[in-house]
């Protein structure tokens, strides 16, 4: 939609010539970029436009990224599954993305030598340098300082880690281009935890509130896998967060965090051998300052006759995507062959699956995303420039 007709919707709410449900209409069609100048109009409006169930049904929305040695994809879902390439455009790097994390208003893409934070809802990024005096340092995860500001007002960083004889960890601001080694030394949260040290089961995080919670584990005689955090508030590393409901996990098992409903966790996790999807949700908000009252529930169990696995064998690395949508599951995952597949599931059926052939390289990495009005923060050479 042109901003001639946007404008005149705008000046047809005025005089109330227009319904709200037409309106609504309207706004999902006009591009994102634009959206964020409406905020403006009124409170409704900016009410609307900060509506997450707004925002998944506006007609420019996909769900899930891929991304290959040449090509970046998004798929969008609704009201069919549509397949679409996109551009990462960084200046100064012609790399191709080697993983690729959502970050809540972000998506954190590492290269080599350099990591991008992207909005591909705006088609903005911007570049981030790794540490340049540690050949393994690489981004992992953006939070930002917990102060209940606005999205445009937050103090956003990344975190950093790199391997001498252990994994160290270090942080940047997006205001500044100079990494600052914190000493991290996590705080333990459990006494029988002491002096181990944390395996992770996932290398890159799940962002919530502004935090960053990675799954992990300690030694094989654990008998519960473990969430642990790092608070960008205090930049304290949380070695123990709480525990997960899904007991240890084999190698070939599934088992993916993610985000529900905007404040709370959901964990998948797929049994290799006999395909059971068991997913688990927390019962409450989750506390950013510790998790001693996080309380796991049963959500759903979903037993399907012939439903495939969604780790392959010779690729277990390769966990699956997804995300809960009221009643249905939408899950991406590669299978054997490396080809990625999009599965929708309602109730206890698989309800779609369709192969995603526009995207011809095998094994594509992938993540789950969800439109964000939120602008990428600009770095001090950006700074530099507007203030010229």
């Amino acid at each position: 939609m042109d901003s001639t007709k946007t404008k005149k919707a705008i000046a047809a709410h005025d005089q109330e010539e227009l319904p709200w449900e037409m309106i609504e209409e309207i706004l999902s069609h006009v591009p994102p970029i634009s959206l964020v100048r409406f905020r403006t109009v009124c409170k409704r409006w900016n009410a609307l436009l900060n509506d997450k169930t707004f925002l998944n049904n506006h007609k420019f929305t996909f769900r899930f990224i891929l991304t290959t040695k040449s090509k970046i994809y998004s798929v969008s879902i609704d009201p069919k599954i549509l397949v679409r390439e996109l551009t990462l455009e960084v200046p100064g790097t012609e790399s191709h993305i080697k993983h690729l994390v959502d970050c809540n208003e972000f998506l954190l893409c590492g290269m080599d030598k350099v990591a991008a934070v992207w909005n591909p809802w705006f088609k903005q990024s911007r570049w981030i340098k790794v540490n340049a005096s540690q050949p393994s340092s690489q981004v992992v995860g953006i939070g930002y300082v917990n102060n209940n500001m606005r999205a445009d007002e937050k103090r956003y960083k990344t975190i950093g880690s790199y391997w001498t004889d252990h994994s160290e960890w270090e942080t940047q601001d997006f205001s500044s281009e100079v990494w600052k080694d914190p000493k991290l030394t996590p705080i333990q949260g459990d006494k029988s935890l002491k002096d181990k040290a944390a395996i992770f089961f996932t290398k890159c995080g799940v962002s919530l509130h502004g935090n960053v919670y990675w799954i992990a584990f300690y030694d094989k005689t654990d008998t519960l896998y473990h969430l642990l955090n790092f608070d960008f508030s205090s930049e304290r590393f949380y070695a123990y967060f709480c525990d997960l409901p899904c007991g240890m996990n084999h190698p070939r098992n599934a088992l993916v965090l993610r985000v529900f409903r905007g404040d709370r966790f959901s964990l998948l996790k797929q049994c290799y051998k006999t395909k059971k999807i068991e997913i688990w949700v927390t019962k409450n908000k989750i506390n950013v300052e510790d998790g001693n009252d996080v309380v796991w529930m049963n959500f759903r169990t979903l037993s399907i006759p012939n439903f495939p696995g969604l780790v392959s064998n010779e690729y277990s690395s390769s966990q699956p995507s997804y995300f809960i949508d009221d009643k249905r599951l939408v899950l991406c995952s590669c299978d054997e062959t490396g080809h990625p597949w999009i599965y929708v599931v309602e109730e206890n059926k698989l309800i779609s699956k369709v192969q995603l052939n526009d995207v011809f390289d095998p094994w594509p990495l992938h993540c789950t995303y969800f439109p964000s009005l939120v602008p990428v923060p600009r770095g001090p050479r950006e700074e530099a420039l507007l203030q010229d």
